[in-house]
């Protein structure tokens, strides 16, 4: 059994001495890319699962109704919603996914920019609050998220604020509930992997700027370490597991680490919750962020994030919930 452990940031901690947790924040992103965060307070965990068995529980007809329209033509909404378990992929996962709501008038968005899209919501009968929880955990931790930005900030020397101003107008920001079901008969080729093991989630870096994750008491996800070896993550229980993607490790040039990681099959219904914290579709995730910072280095390119990321996730990286969606 590998001895390795993940860094933990206590959120607590934080508030009585900020600087050593931000230099332990910096640390980590700079060695190993995936940390847990302690003292996310405001969720109720119980009740997490209990949405991720509720919603998957929801008859078929039920979920179609929020299904994307690649699967369902009828629908309209093409990026939010419900999306299947899709049958020859190595990916073996079911997802619903939402984001925050702009005003859908708002003139400065483009027609047909789906990153902000109205997200679909399942029929509620009163007895279960789901839309509700569900949008109070996307506000605590994405207020989690930029305090830890604040305390990656502090870390580097450069202002506490700095990442700040490319989430403030309108984050296109994604919360999604996800069930791996393991695997029904033969998984196909694409799936195995060494020493006979089978994949529900292949060998990948996150594309977006940072993933808070809860994995329940689920084990599964693993991540290669320093040596080249993959190691288990194991569950800690009220921790995020947080890492980062390839657009903030892009804009430090490197210097923090989009860790490669994947999902085992194990063999039972498996649930986890990751938020996806992402900048505005205009937010400036161009590189040499720390020249901009600090006023010295190499020249900042400007860039915004939601040309660069479509790019990434339809014709790169090709995830299948991704690669189908519409240009615009």
């Amino acid at each position: 059994m590998s001895s390795f452990q993940l860094p933990i940031i206590d959120l607590d901690k934080a508030k009585t001495d900020k600087k050593a947790v931000a230099d332990q924040v910096v640390d980590a992103l700079e060695n190993v890319g995936f940390l847990y965060i302690d003292n996310i307070h405001g969720i109720d965990f119980d009740k997490l699962m209990e949405c991720c068995k509720w919603f998957f529980g929801l008859p078929k007809e039920k979920k179609e109704l929020m299904m994307r329209k690649h699967w369902k033509p009828e629908n309209k909404n093409v990026y939010r919603g419900y999306f299947p378990v899709v049958e020859g992929e190595p990916s073996r996962k079911e997802g619903f996914e939402f984001g925050r709501d702009i005003d859908p008038n708002d003139p400065t968005v483009a027609p047909g920019n789906w990153f902000y899209e109205p997200s679909v919501w399942p029929e509620e009968d009163g007895t279960f609050p789901f839309k509700e929880f569900m949008s109070h955990c996307y506000n605590v931790v994405h207020n989690a998220g930029l305090d830890i930005l604040r305390l990656a900030a502090v870390g580097l020397g450069i202002d506490e604020y700095a990442f700040d101003e490319i989430f403030a107008d309108r984050p296109v920001s994604t919360f999604r509930l996800m069930h791996y079901p393991p695997w029904d008969g033969a998984p196909p080729p694409n799936a195995r992997i060494e020493d006979g093991k089978v994949v529900t989630t292949p060998d990948h870096t996150d594309s977006n700027f940072l993933t808070l994750l809860y994995t329940f008491d689920y084990k599964g996800l693993e991540v290669i370490t320093a040596d080249g070896k993959w190691s288990p993550v194991e569950p800690r229980p009220k921790s995020f597991v947080m890492n980062i993607g390839d657009v903030f490790s892009r804009m430090m040039g490197g210097r923090f680490k989009a860790t490669h990681h994947r999902v085992l099959d194990i063999g039972v219904d498996r649930y986890s919750v990751p938020f996806f914290m992402e900048p505005s579709y205009d937010g400036d995730i161009g590189e040499n962020f720390m020249s901009k910072a600090t006023g010295k280095g190499p020249e900042h390119k400007v860039e915004a994030y939601g040309p660069w990321m479509i790019k990434q996730v339809k014709y790169i990286k090709k995830y299948f919930e991704y690669k189908v969606l519409p240009e615009f």
